[in-house]
């Protein structure tokens, strides 16, 4: 697996929404869905069981030796 890190609004986010880092690696390692964005960046969702089930969605630049994880929300447009 590639690395990845936090990009510091990613990292204000996981505290702002009380998301777990966990999920957001859970995430990226076995996504439900994966696709490339218009973008550039790649966009991986999966339902989070300890969330009733609600999509985390991860944001994360591929472009950089170190891919950066942009933000990351619980996407409303999304269902379960």
């Amino acid at each position: 697996m590639p690395d990845f890190s936090l990009s510091t609004h990613a990292w204000y986010m996981l505290q702002e929404r009380n998301i777990a880092e966990e999920w957001v690696w859970r995430t990226i390692e076995n996504p439900s869905r994966k696709k490339k964005g218009e973008d550039g960046n790649m966009h991986y969702s999966k339902p989070i069981r300890e969330r009733d089930g609600r999509i985390l969605h991860v944001v994360v630049n591929p472009n950089l030796d170190t891919q950066l994880i942009v933000t990351v929300f619980f996407d409303r447009r999304l269902s379960k």
